[in-house]
């Protein structure tokens, strides 16, 4: 399965290393292009043994997937070069937050499967939690290969596209959410007198464990913690003192925020859908 990386960056590695790792794309069939950046293209070459140029015509040339891992604001520009090389039997992976699918489908001007994608960075250790999207041209075929793709990066979910900016609260952002409370237990840790080589391995195996017991379980992340909370004992306190200060609304209002972020992100292309159609 041929397919073009339009954009480099973290993302686009992450899932080229994961999809050779696991067999879903070998290494031969993978190019990669970016807006200008060549070393960073030499850099992957001699990592994945994979193609590299700026030669359009050559890259796309028999492409049967293109993933656009590029940033959002390059869409416009990526697409308008992707244009003439499309075919019915191609296939558009968007990893572009806020980039909807109408915007792709008046860009590009050919019928073709567009499937937009929320992955997160996890992606980078096979532990992505990604949510795709498909436009109605996408065939059975063409979903088991995307499923199949995302797969070898973490566990993949198929939603609906207005679904999208809420998975992009959740856990599109979420990684960054569980790094934040790591760095109040790091800080914690700190003024509590343990070393770093002591507190850092107990913290990380507690989120795994955590994280287990909830994958393994079938009871509600609530149950699991009054499981834990013993009347008059230290989780209890502790508890306590994040109840006072309203974290868990806190918590529940970030991920609210940020999913109306996305939801905002998204408007400019929207709105360029619309006026194109009016046109």
């Amino acid at each position: 399965m041929r397919t073009v990386f339009i954009g480099a960056g973290s993302m686009a590695e992450a899932m080229i290393s994961g999809s050779i790792a696991n067999g879903a794309l070998s290494h031969t069939d993978i190019y990669v292009t970016n807006r200008s950046d060549s070393a960073r293209l030499e850099q992957l070459k001699e990592q994945y043994q994979i193609h590299i140029g700026y030669d359009l015509e050559e890259m796309f040339k028999a492409s049967q997937v293109i993933v656009l891992a590029m940033k959002p604001k390059d869409a416009k520009r990526a697409l308008e070069q992707v244009q003439p090389y499309l075919s019915s039997s191609s296939l558009i992976i968007s990893l572009l937050a806020g980039v909807t699918i109408d915007f792709i489908e008046r860009e590009i001007d050919t019928p073709c499967a567009v499937i937009r994608a929320m992955p997160n960075t996890s992606a980078a250790v096979g532990k992505s939690a990604t949510a795709i999207a498909l436009n109605s041209q996408v065939t059975n075929e063409q979903k088991t290969e995307a499923l199949a793709l995302f797969s070898s990066i973490g566990l993949t979910k198929v939603v609906q596209e207005e679904q999208l900016d809420a998975v992009t609260g959740l856990s599109g952002s979420g990684p960054a959410y569980i790094y934040y409370v790591a760095e109040a237990m790091e800080k914690a840790a700190e003024a509590l007198g343990l070393e770093k080589e002591v507190a850092k391995p107990l913290i990380i195996q507690t989120l795994l464990g955590a994280a287990e017991m909830l994958s393994v379980t079938d009871g509600k992340a609530e149950q699991l913690r009054k499981a834990v909370t013993s009347p008059g004992g230290t989780t209890e306190a502790g508890i306590g003192l994040l109840e006072e200060r309203k974290v868990k609304e806190a918590l529940t209002d970030c991920i609210l925020e940020a999913a109306a972020q996305s939801k905002r992100l998204g408007l400019p292309y929207q709105q360029s859908a619309k006026q194109k159609c009016e046109l």
